[in-house]
């Protein structure tokens, strides 16, 4: 029988702690997070019950930290920071279900993380870009059109409905962060390419904006992936 994802068959995890390890990663399950968060959650919960060799009911702070410095060996500031978020919801949850009288992780655990200053064109990387995306293929030079004169994030292009764009008054509402809507506006020769590209097109209003080789949803690593290439042709 397949392993259900919010479950952990770890025979190596106490009877007991496995219990409740499984009741947390169901309660992620029941509160709709994805397949990935809860697999990665139950991986890592998993590995420090079999190498923390302490009971849930008698684990306290000090047996933590000492698992957490044996295994921060060569580990990055974000694996060590991935690692404490997750145990800290564990052992929120043990709280708030009466499994642990007092909380066992502490906040000063947690590790700053430098913020990387990010990357922008100059202006003559810019020129390579635009002169690069002549070359592209219809549908692909109006999402890369769209991206520059909009400054939406990928994930936020891969939503858009065509009955969301405006193409007389260059604007879109975009869903963005907290599944909150933003009006953007684009440039005219976004505008202009947009409407050669849908032209080419049979829809609704309710079809995706930008669609894949096989007439689906044009995905966010797809986009990723014009991207990637647009920046290969201008040597970037």
């Amino acid at each position: 029988m397949t392993q259900k994802y919010w479950e952990s068959t770890r025979e190596d995890i106490p009877l007991l702690t496995r219990k409740v390890l499984n009741e947390y990663l169901l309660s992620l399950k029941l509160t709709n997070k994805a397949e990935a968060t809860i697999t990665k959650y139950r991986w890592i919960l998993e590995r420090f019950f079999s190498e923390c060799l302490v009971s849930l009911e008698e684990l306290t702070s000090e047996d933590v930290l000492t698992w957490l410095n044996k295994f921060s060996a060569g580990k990055n500031t974000k694996t060590l920071n991935l690692f404490l978020s997750t145990l800290s919801s564990f052992f929120q949850f043990c709280l708030e279900e009466e499994y642990l009288e007092n909380m066992v992780m502490k906040t000063r655990w947690r590790l700053k993380i430098p913020q990387g200053l990010p990357n922008y064109l100059n202006e003559q990387e810019y020129a390579q870009v635009k002169l690069a995306a002549e070359k592209l293929p219809l549908r692909d030079r109006a999402l890369v059109l769209f991206l520059f004169s909009s400054g939406c994030r990928r994930a936020e292009v891969a939503k858009l409905s065509i009955e969301n764009v405006n193409l007389d008054r260059r604007t879109a509402e975009i869903l963005g962060k907290g599944n909150k809507y933003r009006q953007i506006h684009f440039s005219v020769e976004c505008a202009i390419v947009l409407k050669e590209y849908l032209l080419t097109r049979t829809y609704e209003k309710k079809d995706p904006l930008f669609l894949n080789k096989f007439g689906n949803k044009l995905q966010s690593n797809g986009i990723y992936n014009v991207v990637r290439k647009l920046g290969k042709m201008a040597g970037l």
